[in-house]
């Protein structure tokens, strides 16, 4: 095994061992960001078996894991950057699950190329739980009636909420609300908690994890 290979599984059991003794409330998944990192980089996870793996560029992830899916079939892939509405269908061919829904006409584009693909993703709703202006995301004043858009009108499966809270130290505060709001519309499931706070997500409830560089190491 190689040095590089050695310490990213050593890194990537070192978070499971942290998340298993925070004793989550509910099992906690981690998704491997693996963007801007090449396949030959992610590849040593790959082969430990690991499943779940997130992009935030279309392209960048149709390029990489079209044919690494075709061989693993046990691959999901998760997109967790903003998705513009031009990038749809490659999105819903490429991706099993959306975690960055935040408009209705996305949610309006998602659902025809679903249909025209015959392929159902399952979705996070992202909410701008800090009012930022410069995040994606809907606000949580708008977020019951979207919510209902999306399950009545447009039958999506929608599992649950994602959040990336503003930086600065209130971040179980935020943990702490989007946890109350998803288990007000009876989620089971929510995306929250990356490399520097994964571990108080897990506190307020977090089922997938997004962690990047404390796996893979620093982007450069």
């Amino acid at each position: 095994m190689s040095e590089h290979k050695n310490t990213i599984i050593e890194r990537f059991e070192k978070i499971k061992s942290n998340i298993a003794l925070a004793e989550p409330i509910k099992p906690a998944k981690i998704i491997a960001v693996s963007k801007t990192f090449s396949l030959e980089q992610i590849k040593p996870l790959i082969d430990y078996g690991h499943d779940h793996f997130g992009e935030n560029k279309v392209q960048e992830a149709k390029t990489k894991w079209a044919e690494q899916k075709k061989i693993s079939k046990h691959l999901k892939l998760h997109m967790i950057g903003k998705l513009q509405r031009n990038k749809v269908k490659e999105a819903v061919q490429t991706f099993d699950y959306i975690h960055s829904l935040d408009n209705q006409k996305l949610a309006d584009e998602i659902v025809k190329h679903q249909r025209n693909l015959n392929k159902k993703l399952q979705y996070f709703i992202q909410v701008n739980i800090g009012n930022e202006i410069q995040k994606s995301g809907i606000s949580v004043n708008e977020l019951d009636s979207f919510y209902n858009y999306c399950i009545k009108e447009l039958n999506l499966k929608v599992i649950g909420l994602m959040v990336i809270p503003p930086n600065d130290v209130n971040t179980e505060k935020y943990f702490k609300s989007i946890n109350e709001l998803n288990q007000s519309l009876g989620l089971e499931d929510l995306s929250m908690g990356m490399s520097a706070d994964y571990l108080k997500a897990v506190k307020y409830r977090s089922t997938f994890l997004r962690i990047g560089s404390s796996i893979f190491g620093s982007r450069f």
